[in-house]
């Protein structure tokens, strides 16, 4: 009987190795006559450790990381295929600690299938959500949905129900759905992910989507910077379609659900939803005005739901589960789990699903183990290149929408970057309005101009330069940026400059007791 390895193919930790290891594995199995089942999963997102081989024995799947190609004769040597002691040995998968301690729902299947497997994912509760979907009028998908407390989780929070209920409501003989895959922010990968580590998850929440507002049309708009996604999404698409998950009569209902993956061209401005569709549409991508907003007046002019990959990879548990139990999970109107990740300067960079409710303080020491250099932490930007920066004295905050907006602050994304003592913070808030120029699709002034002046500004307190004049009308630039943008790139551009400049006043050159 053979073994079951599994080594990822996560592309991260193919960038650390993965292909190689695996390669390795199967070569010196094959030269001493052991017979094993390669599978390639996802990652488990603890990226400090990959690659994380695994083996299935008897009492479980034990771990050994992070392997390189020259440990792979010793493993053999200790006889690992039967779980045996190494020195890269980390016990059972589930009883590491960093695992342990998470609520997995999103990411329940994620490194424990392979990617591709349609047997896999459907013996590991696949399409069961999809299967009571079929069932159901589609007034009870959306309550389902809407009950649940699910939100926006790309960013904006919007509750997901309210969208569909509009979409649905909104009449019109062609409707759309749009998976917004282009995961741009800083520090972000729990949608690389999914779409890497269970793309039929995401398949199955479009499809429910699609059958909840009467869409026959599904796109994945995924950034270009994703390759390993793409192949793996499309591998996936087909596969569904090939078993009757997709097409013009999904299992024999007669519904009908089609879907496609649409490449972005690598601006950031295009994660915003109009201009996302702008560019599926073949334009530049620029944003639109506001109203209609897209669930009246979307894609090509028709009734759209846009949707963050989390949110709809979120929507198969609820129809299997019930809204209800989706619901338990979190706190106050943040409901069910949010997938965090932990990068920047820290000790265990990786995913962390849990119920909205940890602390900064639980994330950035339980689980990342401090910062990787040692240093004490200074700051954490949160929620991606727009987000604020946050001191220690706020690490106590929950993880929690409103918790975070009462102090100007936005969990965004779920992206957490670390910085130890030695950053300075006005060079951050320097980079923050570069990178607003820079990605400024220009349509309107307060963002085009507004962040190009911030720039100069910046450079001029940074050497030290009439700080009277120019903290006033930075602060003066972040109220027209914040006021006068047509989107949230210029609109949020002052987050992370406000926060540096009120936080860490004294790498601006100012008395933090003398004030600005």
């Amino acid at each position: 009987m053979s073994t079951k390895i599994y080594v990822p193919c996560d592309s991260s930790a193919v960038s650390l190795g993965a292909d190689r290891v695996a390669t390795a594995i199967a070569l010196e199995a094959n030269k001493r006559g052991i017979e094993i089942e390669l599978i390639r999963n996802g990652s488990r997102g603890l990226y400090w450790l990959e690659p994380l081989v695994e083996v299935q024995t008897s009492k479980g799947r034990v771990a050994y990381g992070p392997v390189q190609t020259p440990d792979v004769v010793s493993l053999f040597d200790a006889n690992f295929i039967t779980g045996e002691a190494h020195a890269l040995s980390l016990g059972l998968t589930e009883e590491i600690e960093y695992l342990k301690k998470q609520q997995r729902l999103t990411f329940a299947r994620i490194g424990k299938t392979n990617p591709v497997s349609l047997s896999d994912y459907l013996d590991n509760d696949g399409y069961r959500g999809l299967i009571n979907a079929l069932k159901l009028p589609q007034a009870d998908i959306v309550k389902a949905v809407t009950d649940s407390g699910l939100r926006g989780r790309g960013g904006a929070a919007f509750p997901t129900g309210i969208k569909w209920n509009t979409v649905l409501n909104t009449p019109s003989e062609q409707k759309y759905i749009i998976c917004n895959a282009d995961e741009g922010d800083s520090g972000t990968f729990s949608d690389r992910m999914v779409m890497e580590g269970d793309p039929f998850v995401l398949i199955e929440g479009m499809t429910i989507a699609g059958l909840a507002v009467n869409a026959t049309q599904g796109y994945i708009y995924l950034r270009i910077e994703y390759p390993h996604a793409f192949e793996v999404l499309n591998s996936a698409i087909d596969t569904a379609y090939k078993e009757g998950y997709l097409g013009e009569n999904i299992q024999g209902s007669g519904k009908a659900f089609h879907l496609e993956v649409r490449l972005g061209a690598g601006a950031y401005v295009c994660g915003e939803e109009t201009s996302l569709m702008e560019s599926l549409e073949g334009k530049r991508g620029l944003v639109r005005f506001k109203p209609p907003l897209p669930a009246i007046k979307g894609l090509f002019g028709q009734p759209t739901v846009v949707n963050n990959v989390i949110s709809l990879a979120s929507v198969p548990i609820i129809l299997d589960k019930g809204g209800d139990y989706y619901r338990d999970f979190g706190m106050g109107r943040s409901r069910g789990t949010l997938p965090i990740q932990l990068a920047g300067n820290i000790k265990h960079a990786g995913l962390v699903e849990s119920a909205f409710g940890l602390t900064l303080r639980e994330l950035l020491y339980d689980f990342g183990g401090g910062s990787a250099s040692g240093r004490p932490i200074r700051a954490v930007q949160v929620g991606g290149p727009l987000g604020s920066y946050m001191p220690e004295s706020q690490f106590d905050t929950p993880l929690d929408y409103e918790a975070f907006a009462a102090i100007w602050a936005v969990l965004g994304h779920g992206g957490i970057v670390v910085f130890d003592d030695t950053v300075d913070m006005a060079e951050m808030a320097k980079y923050s309005m570069e990178f607003c120029a820079i990605e400024s699709c220009g349509k309107c002034t307060p963002c085009r101009i507004g962040s190009t002046r911030g720039y100069e500004v910046m450079d001029d307190i940074i050497n030290r330069r009439d700080l009277d004049k120019n903290i006033p009308l930075l602060r003066d630039l972040c109220d027209t940026l914040l006021n006068g943008s047509l989107c949230a790139l210029g609109g949020m551009t002052p987050y992370p400059v406000l926060s540096a400049l009120n936080h860490f006043p004294e790498d601006f050159g100012i008395d933090a007791k003398a004030g600005a």
